[in-house]
């Protein structure tokens, strides 16, 4: 097959339909993925709606173009990706995941502009928050029940609070695990950020986090196993909710970050990020919500609950962007979207919480009297 000189070009469209989510679409690695799954030309044709002729001469067109052969065929077994093919799926996969928290931000700041010049119908709310697999969902319905707007942004934890904190967003998503005992790591980087009285949680969901594992890897019960084991570990970056379990973990099995493998060198910035470097086999094991590892078709050893909640100023309560966000949180189409998606599950969802007995664990009281013992 002769090779040819390639070119990436990418591209996006405006189409009525719009997009859930930070999904791309290109034909090549559709093709890919169909023959991968199915394991033949006539499974893959029918599985996304075309003939054979048509799928197989799809095939031979994007050999042509890419100068290399794609398929393997083998007398009696199933189709399989070439490593070429399986390189440029996964690079493809890995890239695509990686950049969803910018494909996402591209699309909220466009979507801003059609919404001014021609939703005057639609209220807008400017949403910084923790990824999630859920508020893509969220954003969708949100458009369609209540003619809302949700301009969604990826960030940490931490990010999302300070944004909240700077005036940068109207809402702020993050979440906290449900330690009866408490958390040092989330005390300190999380409390400075909200003050009882000033802030509202509105509740979303809760999620099951725990550690992702690759398959073909035995049995892994927490982060000690995977020091000991000398497990190669992708974590989340800085700031996020996430890392902030890590660290805590990290902190209840009395290890030092230096003790696993990649903890501070090997970073993804979301929960499909780091499954898919796991399931790529770029690392053996990395911490996310279970949902992930079920779309990557990893292990999932369950370690924490935790809640997911939408934390607002108190006077935006009274706003109709926040109320028609309240409805949509508790219609059964999010409870649905929840039940879709595996560890999730509606928690209070649209309910205004007190900041305080949402999170009691918080230690409010203490942290006053360490602020008034250091200011005298």
């Amino acid at each position: 097959m002769k090779p040819r000189r390639q070119g990436i070009h990418l591209q996006y469209q405006f189409e009525s339909g719009g997009q859930r989510g930070a999904e791309i679409e290109n034909p090549v690695f559709d093709l890919l993925s169909s023959l991968q799954e199915h394991g033949s030309i006539r499974h893959a044709a029918l599985a996304r709606g075309r003939s054979y002729r048509y799928t197989w001469g799809e095939l031979k067109h994007w050999e042509d173009v890419l100068g290399q052969a794609l398929v393997q065929w083998t007398q009696g077994k199933r189709a399989a990706l070439t490593p070429f093919a399986q390189r440029l799926l996964w690079a493809e996969r890995q890239a695509r995941v990686r950049m969803t928290p910018h494909i996402e931000a591209l699309r909220a700041e466009l979507a801003n502009v059609f919404v001014q010049v021609h939703g005057s119908e639609h209220e807008v709310l400017e949403v910084f928050a923790s990824h999630d697999l859920a508020l893509p969902q969220l954003q969708a319905l949100a458009a369609q029940q209540r003619r809302l707007h949700v301009s969604l942004r990826f960030v940490g934890s931490q990010d999302a609070l300070r944004s909240l904190q700077e005036g940068r967003c109207n809402v702020a998503g993050f979440h906290v695990p449900r330690l009866a005992g408490g958390s040092a790591v989330f005390s300190q980087a999380l409390r400075p950020l909200l003050k009882p009285g000033l802030h509202k949680l509105i509740g979303s969901h809760r999620r099951q986090q725990g550690l992702m594992v690759r398959k073909g890897v035995s049995a892994v019960a927490g982060l000690r196993d995977v020091a000991e084991r000398a497990l190669r570990y992708v974590n989340r970056q800085a700031g996020s909710g996430t890392r902030l379990l890590a660290d805590h973990l990290l902190q209840e099995a009395g290890l030092d970050a230096t003790a696993i493998d990649g903890f501070e060198s090997r970073v993804e910035h979301t929960h499909v990020a780091v499954a898919a470097a796991i399931a790529s086999g770029a690392a053996d094991v990395g911490l996310g919500v279970e949902a992930a590892a079920r779309e990557f078709g990893l292990s999932f050893v369950p370690l924490v609950e935790e809640d997911y909640h939408l934390a607002c100023l108190k006077g935006a309560l009274e706003t109709p962007a926040v109320q028609r966000l309240q409805q949509v949180l508790a219609s059964p189409a999010w409870t649905a979207a929840l039940s879709s998606l595996a560890g999730y599950a509606p928690q209070r969802s649209g309910e205004v919480l007190s900041l305080i007995r949402a999170i009691p664990w918080w230690r409010y009281r203490t942290a006053r009297r360490e602020a008034h013992t250091a200011a005298a």
